[in-house]
């Protein structure tokens, strides 16, 4: 089963994992792996998604836009990764089209 990983590092990593998760359409779960000098990494793993990949994409680029500006002094980074194809991206360089093309690796 393909899944993507979302790795977020902030002072509020687990609380963003979670938010992400609570976007309508995504099914999923996260962990808190590693803490290091104030700051959590968490990893949140979307195993399912329902709806359209474009609508999602735009939903987790608000996501990261309403989080990095929550904390506009902190450090908050996001990747996400496609395990099946070592694929990655920083969420603060992508489009909204690289976001959908994986995305599209869950259908």
């Amino acid at each position: 089963m393909s899944k993507i990983q979302i790795a977020i590092e902030s002072a509020d990593a687990p609380q963003a994992a979670a938010a992400l998760l609570e976007i309508e359409g995504i099914s999923g779960d996260y962990e808190v792996p590693t803490q290091r000098e104030g700051t959590l990494a968490a990893i949140a793993t979307i195993v399912g998604i329902v709806g359209g990949t474009v609508a999602l994409a735009e939903q987790i680029r608000k996501w990261y836009q309403e989080w990095q500006q929550k904390q506009p002094n902190q450090k908050f980074e996001v990747i996400i990764v496609n395990p099946d194809t070592g694929s990655r991206i920083f969420l603060e360089e992508a489009t909204i089209d690289e976001i959908t093309q994986i995305l599209k690796s869950l259908g």
